[in-house]
């Protein structure tokens, strides 16, 4: 389902669109032209342009990626700040990246401590920050996913620093390696269960922004079995970890291709991304019910 409309201002289309704004021009004041109301419309998603402020105590805005918003959300008034989510996701898929393609072994890299300082500064640091400025514009769901897997990042980047906090060295020192990889599992398995209560809350949303979060699922998952089920030697299990990795990989480009949803329009791009709403979301029953009454 092609969605060139719905990004021109975040998913906003005639149904949800703006009613017509008068433009200025030498001092008097006339009725926008077609090519006018798309460009100001691709300008109100970043808070501003004549139609920044336009009807947006009733304007209510599909699902949409790319703001990580679930649901039908008001557009922010007066907003002060940019879209934080394409900058958190950034953070979160490139940390992914490079950890999955670790757990894949590529190129016979096997140990992660190269991730440990990208989990502290860019999936760490800048994902909760982009957490917190989604916590002022008024994004429960945004500030919750983003600030919780900044915070996910920071904790992994702990426990695996080099000569740093100690922790598998101390868990190994009381129950041997078993009790660290045991351990690791828990934490990866708790992570899980949260990513799953994102994920239902998706359900109705897009198939883009729903599959990000399924992916991420899959890959905790995985994780946390290949960590907890081990081989004969005692070691995380290659076969999962690296079935994690793939799942890693995938993650990392859905998250990407929902920052491109959340940056491109048609004011900086001659094309649009489309992000696939499902047929039982709000958006999609709005579409059915508007095609139907088209044919009668």
């Amino acid at each position: 389902m092609a969605t060139n409309i719905d990004h021109t201002s975040n998913g906003q289309d005639k149904e949800y669109g703006s009613p017509p704004v008068a433009g200025v021009s030498n001092g008097l004041h006339r009725e926008m032209t077609h090519e006018e109301h798309q460009a100001a419309q691709g300008a109100a998603r970043f808070g501003y342009g004549p139609l920044a402020h336009v009807n947006t105590s009733s304007s209510r805005l599909p699902a949409f990626g790319g703001e990580l918003q679930p649901g039908l959300y008001r557009p922010v008034r007066d907003r002060k700040l940019a879209n934080p989510v394409p900058l958190g996701l950034s953070a979160f898929a490139l940390t992914t990246f490079v950890l999955s393609l670790i757990n894949m072994q590529t190129r016979h890299v096997a140990v992660p401590n190269i991730v440990v300082g990208l989990a502290f500064g860019y999936g760490g640091l800048v994902q909760l920050l982009a957490g917190m400025w989604e916590m002022a514009i008024g994004n429960t769901f945004g500030a919750t996913a983003l600030s919780s897997y900044g915070g996910f990042w920071i904790a992994f980047a702990i426990t695996l620093t080099p000569g740093g906090f100690a922790i598998p060295e101390t868990i190994e020192a009381t129950g041997g390696p078993g009790m660290f990889f045991d351990s690791f599992g828990f934490f990866l398995m708790g992570w899980f269960i949260f990513t799953t209560l994102l994920l239902l809350v998706t359900l109705r949303s897009t198939f883009a922004f729903f599959f990000l979060f399924f992916t991420v699922d899959l890959t905790l998952l995985l994780l946390a079995i290949g960590y907890l089920h081990r081989n004969k030697e005692g070691l995380p299990n290659p076969p999962i970890i690296k079935a994690g990795g793939f799942f890693g990989l995938l993650t990392s480009f859905v998250a990407w291709y929902n920052v491109l949803a959340g940056i491109m329009d048609d004011s900086n791009s001659f094309f649009v991304i489309p992000v696939l709403h499902f047929p039982w979301s709000v958006k999609g029953m709005e579409r059915r019910a508007k095609s139907k009454r088209a044919t009668v």
